[in-house]
């Protein structure tokens, strides 16, 4: 049974949440502060958190920085903030998924389970891929350049293989958002940008000048074929 963490300081918010998510057949803990966000992460290895970036002393925001220093594991917002930029901000420290409020606990539930779909299944067909010294084993869900390991979010991952899947081809944002979520989760389409910047400061020699992660401007993305 997947375990799902839920960091909320409003307690009914945390409450619904918990429900509908143990109804639909996860392990929940709920916990209200980012000490013990961090904590719980550390002993209890939940499989998937959903993250509430207005939280009291430690701000979402940082407890979503320091995990990603340690863990991949997967990360769904949730936020009052509808400006771009914090939604931009959230993606880029590594969030998989992100929902503003007020939203409805069914669609955190789907989205809850797209992401661990996504994270956690194995792709059809080869399961290593290859391009260039770019190298994606998909079974295993790592990822090696120039023959060394890179820690990559479950986002990137699967954004990188389905680049290195296709050398060449030329992907809009919503074609990659698509491959990301299943479906286009909605029209913020320039979300794709902050994952790509992600994995280029992981996976380039030079971020500011890609080798392989290639920008097709006014398009989209693509890999280099060559």
């Amino acid at each position: 049974m997947p375990r799902i963490l839920i960091v909320e300081d409003e307690m009914q918010i945390a409450r619904t949440l918990r429900d509908f998510l143990e109804v639909a057949g996860f392990e929940v803990t709920a916990v209200g502060d980012g000490t013990a966000a961090l904590a719980s992460v550390r002993g209890d290895r939940p499989d998937l958190i959903v993250l509430d970036l207005g939280l009291p002393g430690i701000d979402g925001l940082d407890v979503a920085r320091e995990l990603r220093h340690t863990s991949a594991t997967p990360i769904v917002m949730l936020t009052a903030r509808g400006e771009e930029s914090d939604r931009i901000v959230g993606l880029e420290i590594g969030a998989d998924d992100y929902l503003v409020k007020p939203f409805s606990p069914k669609e955190l539930v789907a989205r809850v389970r797209a992401v661990l779909r996504r994270t956690s299944g194995v792709a059809m067909g080869v399961e290593v891929l290859r391009a260039g010294d770019v190298e994606v084993d998909q079974s295993k869900m790592r990822a090696r350049v120039d023959g060394s390991a890179v820690e990559l979010t479950p986002t990137e991952f699967r954004l990188l293989a389905t680049l290195v899947r296709e050398p060449g081809r030329v992907f809009t944002r919503g074609q990659l958002l698509d491959a990301l979520h299943g479906v286009a989760i909605d029209t913020y389409e320039r979300a794709i940008d902050a994952h790509v910047k992600n994995l280029r400061r992981k996976i380039e020699p030079e971020p500011g000048h890609p080798r392989y992660v290639l920008t097709v401007h006014g398009v989209g993305y693509r890999f280099a074929d060559a």
